[in-house]
């Protein structure tokens, strides 16, 4: 792999990272319902995005194609709306295991892109990823698939989909700068912020830690890690960061632990060996000498 090809990989990679944060800061962060939450951290990213931009001289990064602000807009509101709506008409293990398919889907719909190539060892520890999210989120219990619950499932099936063609897509967008992100959050953060007055009633944080939480995740988990994975599906290996990305349940679960939000489990070592060793082998490519 090019060595800048491999850092813009290392660079998505981090979105994972930070995504694993996403959990603990949402527990933290009270009874704040999910779009008016979604609404406050992508208000709070957008902003930071913009600030940036102006520091940066990269006021040019906002000027795209309208194309460009579909997709941006639509992958990052898109994603959340169907996400929430699937926990609201599923039970959340199942609704949460339909909507973790994107990352498979990023690798497999990798296979269109110009310059790429889908190889077994790619879909194999893509689907290594996908078997271990399942243990980490069930915790080794059996999962049942109810009719009644159709529409949440469609719902998940939705957001796995949005997400993973919002990424694959984002690469025909390569020259759009990283900067337009900025615009991205804030017109999700509106979004959100309609979908709550419509759907929610208003919970405002409770003390001074609620709030900080939602800072939080405004900075990491709902902020830069949109920027990084921009850039990394733009230049990096989209189909390692696509097979990684299931590191990012199994983190966040390791996270909830260590914060005492949850409790140890047998089924976290097996999902450790699963993802890693997907992660591993789709990853083969970048061990390899050239």
């Amino acid at each position: 792999m090019a060595p800048r090809r491999q850092l813009a990989t290392w660079i998505g990679f981090s979105a994972v990272l930070m995504w694993s944060l996403l959990a603990v800061f949402t527990a933290a962060s009270g009874a704040v319902p999910p779009f008016q939450l979604t609404a406050m951290a992508f208000t709070v990213s957008g902003l930071l995005g913009l600030g940036w931009v102006a520091a940066t001289g990269r006021a040019s990064d906002l000027v795209i194609p309208i194309r460009a602000w579909i997709l941006g807009i639509g992958g990052l509101f898109g994603f959340h709306f169907f996400y929430f709506t699937a926990l609201r008409g599923a039970p959340p293990v199942e609704a949460s295991l339909i909507s973790y398919l994107w990352p498979l889907l990023i690798v497999v719909f990798s296979a269109l892109l110009p310059g790429e190539r889908l190889r077994w060892y790619h879909l194999v520890g893509a689907l290594l990823g996908l078997a271990g999210t399942v243990v980490v989120v069930t915790g080794g219990q059996s999962v049942s698939i109810d009719p009644q619950f159709a529409a949440g499932y469609a719902a998940a099936l939705g957001a796995a989909l949005t997400w993973s063609a919002y990424s694959v897509l984002s690469r025909r967008f390569a020259s759009v700068g990283t900067g337009a992100v900025a615009g991205f959050c804030l017109a999700t953060a509106a979004l959100s912020a309609i979908a709550h007055l419509v759907l929610e009633e208003t919970v405002w944080p409770a003390g001074i830690g609620e709030w900080l939480a939602v800072g939080g995740l405004g900075l990491m988990p709902v902020g830069a890690a949109f920027y990084v994975w921009d850039y990394g599906v733009k230049h990096g290996d989209i189909q390692v960061l696509g097979a990684s990305a299931y590191a990012a349940p199994l983190l966040s679960t390791i996270v909830l632990i260590v914060a005492g939000f949850a409790a140890p489990a047998w089924s976290i070592a097996v999902a450790t060996a699963l993802i890693a060793g997907g992660a591993a082998l789709a990853s083969k490519d970048a061990f390899r000498r050239r």
